[in-house]
């Protein structure tokens, strides 16, 4: 039973009370959702590496119905098909915990946050979805990776795919949007369905005269009419905008942060991915996920024991991914989209 007097002989052999708030901390964790997660779908599989077939769209499109020859019989059809491979790599973090440091944690009764092995396990998923993002940013998101991409000027030029940035008062983003959405389908037979945005784009569009002349007799006094996502994704016929706002420090240990966008802030993709994985349904691109521990989890943690007399444990995570494009002709990239 604690007295005042045991507290005080415990304060006089230099034990210090818990002074700490238990109901806050500052701690800089990923407000919101990812990006990667958002926009493709995500393909478990049992190998590290493998293959998966690719059927000829030109044979699956193509008429290859003809007139059956009295007596006779027509020849038979040709359905092609090809094959890609994947490759998931094993990425890993581990962060370390000081078992006699700990023990104060735990005798004073710290808050939660602050708790070493609480902490140091959330920090190591966060790390992991942050790796995934700034894959996701590499793989997907950047200039040159799309066969199809197209380039912001102060000048429009269909031929050369050059259109008006997002911030030009004469830029139609709505018929702009519409004719994209009318290339995917005829050349890839699939709408796109999804458009992520970086940040600049999608505030680009967000105060876009054309867009706020659209929805500013929608709102009340009570709801005034703002452009969201939802808004913009009903204004171009898409299930889904996304607006990639995940940050990252850029700058190394011991340095002062330098934090950017993990994602092109004036770059967006307009794409067809499917929901899910499917057997006969083309998605521009997957995240191959591979379960590297065979527990069917392709983001996994781990803690273990340090070397005899450290006192010390670790926290160890792991990811293993491919971040894969299957159909170039389902992505579209719009990069200088603002000036």
């Amino acid at each position: 039973m604690k007295t005042n007097a045991s507290i005080a002989t415990k304060i006089a052999k230099g034990w210090a009370p818990n002074q700490y708030l238990t109901n806050m901390s500052m701690a800089y964790f990923q407000k919101g959702e990812y990006a990667a997660k958002q926009l493709f779908p995500i393909c478990p599989v049992a190998l590290s590496s493998s293959f998966f077939y690719t059927f000829d769209k030109g044979d699956l499109a193509r008429d290859n119905v003809s007139r059956k020859p009295a007596y006779g019989k027509v020849a038979p059809a040709i359905m092609g098909h090809t094959d890609d491979t994947y490759k998931c790599q094993v990425d890993q973090i581990i962060v370390g915990i000081d078992q006699i440091d700990a023990l104060n944690y735990q005798r004073s009764n710290a808050p939660g946050a602050i708790d070493p092995r609480r902490a140091k396990v959330r920090f190591a998923v966060e790390q992991m979805n942050l790796h995934q993002d700034i894959l996701f940013a590499k793989n997907f998101f950047h200039k040159g990776v799309w066969h199809n991409e197209w380039t912001g000027a102060a000048a429009a030029d269909t031929k050369n795919k050059k259109f008006l940035r997002f911030d030009d008062a004469n830029f139609d983003p709505v018929a702009f949007f519409a004719d994209r959405k009318k290339e995917m389908a005829r050349e890839g037979r699939r709408k796109p369905n999804k458009l992520a945005l970086g940040v600049d784009a999608f505030t680009a569009l967000q105060n876009h005269p054309d867009i706020v002349e659209r929805v500013k007799y929608t709102g009340t006094t009570a709801n005034p009419a703002i452009v969201t996502e939802q808004v913009l994704a009903q204004l171009f016929g898409v299930e889904q905008v996304v607006v990639l706002d995940s940050t990252y420090n850029a700058a190394g240990p011991g340095k002062d942060a330098d934090m950017q966008y993990i994602c092109d802030s004036k770059g967006a993709l307009l794409c067809y991915t499917t929901p899910s994985p499917q057997i006969d349904e083309p998605s521009a691109g997957y995240i191959f996920a591979w379960d590297m521990l065979g527990n069917g989890n392709y983001i996994a943690t781990d803690q273990f024991e340090g070397e005899n007399g450290t006192h010390t444990e670790y926290v160890e995570g792991l990811i293993s991914t491919d971040m894969h494009i299957c159909a170039q002709d389902l992505g579209m990239y719009f990069t200088d989209c603002v000036g």
